[in-house]
C-alpha cells in the first residue's frame, strides 16, 4: 500500500508559492468543496492559481468567481463544464485559462470582456461559432486554442484577417486523438 499524497500541493510548495496558488486536480470533484471558502477566506486576494483540472465539474458558481477574483490562471481541462457563469467577469486580472476537455457547445462570451485576459484555451469542445469581433477588441489577447472543435466555415475564413494574435484551429473534419 503507497501512501497517497494530495495531488498537486507538492508541486506548488516545491516552486515555492504555495500560498500563491491551490491545486485541486485529479481529486474527482464534483463541486468546488464549500469548507475551502471557510479555510481560505482570509487568503483569497493572494490566491493566483487554481487548478481544477481533470475533476467531475458540472459548473462552477457565482461564489467561486467573486471569491477568487484575484485570480491570474485558472485550469479547469477535462471537466464536464458546458458553461461559466456571469460573474466571470469579476476575473478582471485573470491571463490565462484552460477549458480544454470540456462540453462547450457555445464560445463563453463573458471571456471577452476580461482586459488582462492573454491566453483561452477551448480545444476539445464542440464550440461552432466564435465571436471573432470581440476578441479582435480583447487588448491583451494573444493566443486562442480551438483545435478540434467543429467550427463553421465562417469562423475560419472571416477570423484569420480580422484577429491579431495567434488562433490555432484543426483542419476542417479533423478529430482529437484517442485518450
Amino acid at each position: 500500500m503507497g501512501r497517497r499524497r494530495r495531488p498537486r500541493e507538492r508541486d506548488c510548495a516545491a516552486q515555492g508559492a504555495r500560498r500563491h496558488c491551490r491545486h485541486l486536480a485529479e481529486c474527482k470533484l464534483v463541486s468546488f468543496p464549500v469548507g475551502i471558502y471557510k479555510v481560505l477566506r482570509n487568503v483569497t486576494d493572494q490566491i493566483h492559481l487554481i487548478t481544477l483540472a481533470n475533476n467531475e465539474l458540472k459548473a462552477l458558481t457565482s461564489k467561486f468567481m467573486t471569491t477568487f477574483c484575484q485570480l491570474r490562471e485558472l485550469r479547469l481541462e477535462g471537466n464536464f463544464l458546458h458553461r461559466l457563469p456571469n460573474e466571470v467577469s469579476t476575473l478582471q486580472h485573470l491571463k490565462a485559462i484552460d477549458l480544454s476537455r470540456n462540453q462547450f457547445h457555445d464560445f463563453p462570451e463573458q471571456l471577452t470582456t476580461l482586459p488582462a485576459l492573454e491566453n483561452i484555451n477551448l480545444e476539445e469542445n464542440e464550440i461552432v461559432d466564435v465571436p471573432v469581433e470581440k476578441l479582435a477588441a480583447m487588448p491583451a489577447l494573444h493566443l486562442i486554442n480551438l483545435r478540434f472543435n467543429p467550427l463553421n466555415a465562417e469562423v475560419r475564413v472571416i477570423a484569420p484577417p480580422l484577429i491579431k494574435f495567434n488562433m490555432l484551429m484543426s483542419p476542417e473534419g479533423a478529430r482529437a486523438p484517442p485518450p
